[in-house]
């Protein structure tokens, strides 16, 4: 009879645990988050079957346990960390929690409903690195804004003009003006000829000219700080600006990196061929998206996947209709984002929108009931290997023939 295995997976060491077909645990142990205790898991399990009769249930779909386990055969089964939770009551009382203990109840639950979940399916190489270099560019594009809005911060609490001077203060231009003149001393002589000079040596490109910044830079609230709180500000200007510096220049070049990698997909081409879709947001779809058709057997699954359909909840003469928030963020991110620039390259999208507007529905409502409209398409387009054709698009085509 098969077995069926529960790992708890944690950053230093994991709990595992094997059930016999009747539940009855064969095997408790831990091993080492190392290349010795993760060898140490595989000798083990192989004392009760080989790998296609040892299923194996975790609760992250991915990182090194999960692909040391794939790469000896094993069939993998991600649970989600709420399903586990929510099963807990199934087995205790109480509400305590172990390591251990979830280890069981995640074999258990594959023993018993196995057949509600679904294995893993390996993931090429080249979707593992589009995905690696997406999350880590919305990580970095996070850092930007917070240490952005540190600076700004900052720049207003003793001078207010050197955060008013350009539209961002994350902007290149804007970066060099700080670093040049971190404190409001440090431009005390700065005057039109100076100002335009400096401009033309860093490539400037604004509509402003000199004249207009510089009287943003002294139009805004006086400097306010003693001579010591000056200079340490100053310091810390200058800090914040070498750090962004070197972000906004590192996020540059990954960003150029995402848009040939996605380009070079076939998937990639296929997810930019939507309107206004772009490579970096393309990229994030794809990067959620996977290249497994079998992950959603439905563009329904996919819809409640992404978070773009709602939820009913309904008892008795109750009824009650909200959005969905257990659901893959960056996916919904993605299909949101496309949805919204798409409207202004569809006249389809455009009509959905404001039809969902014209209901009542406020913007991000109306977004989401446009990206629902347009993972149908989606689906359809990524089950067929075919790139979006609005001449196939039905809904699409009669607005077009009708003049719409």
């Amino acid at each position: 009879m098969p077995k069926r295995v529960g790992i708890d997976w944690g950053s230093q060491e994991h709990a595992v645990c094997v059930l016999d077909g009747d539940g009855s645990v064969v095997d408790r142990f831990r091993v080492l988050h190392t290349a010795a205790g993760l060898q140490q898991l595989v000798d083990r399990l192989s004392r009760w079957g080989t790998p296609e009769q040892l299923a194996i249930a975790i609760e992250r779909p991915s990182g090194l346990l999960v692909e040391a386990l794939v790469a000896a055969g094993y069939p993998v089964v991600p649970i989600q960390p709420n399903a586990v939770k929510a099963s807990r009551p199934r087995y205790r009382v109480a509400g305590g929690k172990s390591d251990p203990e979830d280890a069981y109840i995640l074999a258990d639950l594959l023993r018993t409903d196995g057949h509600r979940f679904r294995q893993l399916q390996p993931t090429s190489d080249q979707v593992k690195a589009l995905r690696a270099l997406v999350r880590t560019r919305d990580d970095l594009v996070a850092e930007r804004v917070a240490l952005a809005n540190q600076l700004r911060a900052l720049l207003e609490s003793f001078w207010p003009g050197a955060a008013a001077i350009f539209a961002d203060v994350d902007s290149a231009i804007c970066l060099a003006f700080l670093a040049r003149y971190p404190t409001p001393q440090s431009a005390a002589r700065l005057g039109i000829k100076r100002l335009a000079t400096f401009l033309a040596q860093h490539s400037y490109s604004g509509r402003r000219t000199p004249e207009q910044l510089l009287d943003r830079l002294r139009s805004a609230a006086p400097p306010r700080a003693g001579d010591l709180e000056m200079a340490a500000k100053g310091e810390l200007v200058c800090a914040l600006t070498s750090i962004l510096g070197t972000l906004v220049k590192q996020l540059h070049a990954l960003s150029a990196r995402l848009e040939r990698t996605v380009a070079a997909l076939p998937d990639g081409q296929l997810v930019m061929s939507f309107p206004r879709a772009g490579r970096i947001n393309a990229a994030k779809i794809l990067a959620e998206l996977g290249e497994d058709r079998s992950r959603y057997p439905s563009e329904q699954q996919l819809a409640a996947e992404a978070g773009v359909a709602p939820i009913t909840n309904q008892s008795g003469k109750s009824r009650g209709v909200h959005a969905r928030w257990a659901c893959n963020r960056r996916l919904r991110v993605a299909l949101t984002t496309f949805a919204h620039h798409s409207r202004r390259a569809s006249p389809w999208a455009a009509a959905v929108y404001h039809r969902a507007r014209q209901r009542g529905a406020d913007h991000p409502h109306a977004t989401r009931i446009l990206a629902r409209a347009w993972t149908r398409v989606l689906w359809r387009a990524w089950q067929d290997h075919q790139p979006y054709d609005p001449s196939k698009h039905r809904a699409a085509a009669a607005l077009s023939a009708a003049g719409g």
